[in-house]
């Protein structure tokens, strides 16, 4: 295979035309030791981390295709920690989509004059720009028409993906007693059709979950979650 992309938390392989592989790793995104799905730099690393992630991906991605969510997901391998996808192209050089239902971290930190903290928010849709430079600054629908990064018509699809997506996903987690607090999508065109599928990895290190007022770590989460 073909290494194409190194990441922070995995390197993508191209296998054949219609096929990639992630492969998943044990490194964690945050700061000082200290994980936060929103940083941009490799934190720390977590034995068991990139197979827990893949997990809980896989439970996602099996039970969103199963209700006809547009995804990238193809089947996964637990044991070599990879998952085969469909190829799609990013949007601009990658957009981050976050929905959040409560208001703390970087929400509360630009916002925090006219909200409270853990105050519940309405599935609130915030676009951000991959660049590490530049700290993934925050994008207006109008900049990212604009700009051509996408049209108003694949913004509101992206939108509305996301809300269903993630109020899926916080649904499920509710069924185990865990609050999603916010959650980071990523999104892309099918490399074939067009179509805007849902990407990358859906799991403990790209959402904020809580138990009661306590924080789930990305390994507890997903043994909570996959626990019968």
């Amino acid at each position: 295979m073909e290494l194409i992309y190194e990441g922070k938390t995995k390197d993508v392989f191209k296998f054949d035309e219609d096929h990639l592989v992630l492969q998943f790793k044990d490194d964690v995104t945050g700061e000082n030791g200290i994980f936060d799905p929103g940083a941009n730099t490799v934190g720390l690393t977590i034995e068991g981390a990139g197979r827990a992630g893949l997990s809980l991906s896989t439970f996602f991605y099996k039970r969103l295709n199963a209700i006809d969510v547009p995804t990238h997901f193809i089947s996964s391998n637990i044991d070599k920690a990879t998952m085969t996808v469909k190829p799609a192209t990013v949007f601009g050089k990658g957009l981050e989509v976050i929905c959040r239902f409560r208001a703390d971290g970087s929400f509360l930190r630009r916002y925090g004059a006219y909200v409270e903290e853990g105050q519940k928010l309405n599935s609130f849709v915030e676009v951000t720009i991959k660049d590490d430079e530049r700290q993934d600054p925050p994008i207006s629908k109008d900049a990212l028409v604009m700009l051509g990064i996408l049209s108003e018509e694949e913004y509101e699809v992206l939108k509305q993906h996301t809300i269903d997506i993630s109020n899926f996903v916080r649904t499920e987690l509710a069924k185990k007693g865990l609050t999603l607090h916010d959650i980071k999508l990523e999104f892309g065109r099918d490399a074939k059709t067009g179509e805007i599928l849902l990407i990358d990895e859906v799991s403990g290190g790209n959402m904020r979950v809580y138990k009661d007022i306590e924080f789930v770590e990305p390994l507890q989460l997903a043994k909570i979650m996959l626990t019968k």
